[in-house]
């Protein structure tokens, strides 16, 4: 029996280290452009061009994240550019998960006339592209003269079909019977959702706000509509501009991409452990 065991482990190495090679390879293509943008961030611009290419810096030049910060004409809008991407990112992050979780809620563990309509309605909303949405959606902002703010930048995204759509799956295998016991219990039904479901949806939860926050961190084509004025302007309508005046050399350019990216990593290590458990949200039963 132990042979047979002994046997059966060492059949399985090949097959442990070829998988362990695809992950390293993966990894590998994943953080080399990473590990570029962070070197060549610290690099004067004739270093960044030079071939070979030198991944350790040769003269490490901070004067770059300076640069980055205070901007080609050192008005240092940068900060407040990258205040307005965290707010607006933080609020959408929080309603997107907050409603699609009280939407999800109800189609997974309510009956109601038109039910299944009612979702598949929801879902068709993911077929239509946003740039077929996106003219109303500016006329509408403008008429109701919320230009230039933070509600123009926040309201047409507190919340989306996805996120309803990733809730209600993994609400529907939450267990009946813990919502019927606090019932019984006398607990109303918004108590029920803010201090059972809610809380207990974590994996859900993060991998939506994660999902969510980058979305709109990224998002470079609604605030170029919205936001006219430079302090009302997000991080990618900065980089675009930043990157399109004469003034700004590579290795400015990397920085501000570097700077770009911490509030991302720090989101997605803060919730690591609740967005790598959360990959059983994909594969959760069905009705």
């Amino acid at each position: 029996m132990s042979r047979a065991m002994d046997a059966s482990r060492w059949r399985a190495i090949p097959a442990t280290l070829g998988a362990w090679t695809i992950l390293g390879l993966a990894s590998a293509v994943i953080l080399v452009p990473i590990v570029f943008m962070a070197g060549a961030s610290l690099m004067p611009p004739a270093e960044i061009m030079k071939m070979p290419y030198g991944w350790i810096p040769e003269e490490w030049k901070w004067a770059n994240y300076r640069q980055a910060l205070a901007g080609n004409d050192g008005n240092w809008i940068y900060l407040r550019n990258i205040w307005n991407s965290l707010f607006v990112s933080l609020t959408i992050a929080t309603t997107t998960v907050v409603l699609s979780a009280s939407v999800g809620y109800g189609l997974a563990k309510f009956e109601f006339k038109g039910k299944n309509l009612v979702f598949m309605g929801i879902m068709a909303t993911m077929m239509i592209p946003f740039e077929t949405v996106m003219i109303p959606l500016y006329l509408i902002v403008v008429k109701l003269g919320m230009q230039d703010s933070y509600w123009g930048l926040i309201l047409p995204f507190l919340m989306n079909a996805f996120g309803v759509f990733l809730m209600r799956q993994y609400l529907i295998t939450f267990p009946n019977e813990i919502l019927d016991a606090a019932r019984i219990d006398g607990c109303s039904e918004p108590r029920i959702f803010r201090d059972i479901v809610l809380k207990n949806s974590g994996p859900a939860a993060a991998t939506l706000a994660i999902l969510a926050f980058r979305q709109q961190w990224d998002n470079l084509l609604w605030p170029l509509l919205v936001a006219q004025r430079e302090e009302m302007k997000t991080i990618p309508a900065y980089i675009v501009k930043f990157a399109a005046e004469k003034s700004a050399d590579e290795g400015a350019m990397m920085a501000v991409a570097a700077i770009a990216s911490i509030p991302v990593f720090a989101l997605f290590f803060t919730l690591s452990k609740y967005f790598l458990g959360g990959a059983a949200v994909f594969s959760a039963g069905k009705e």
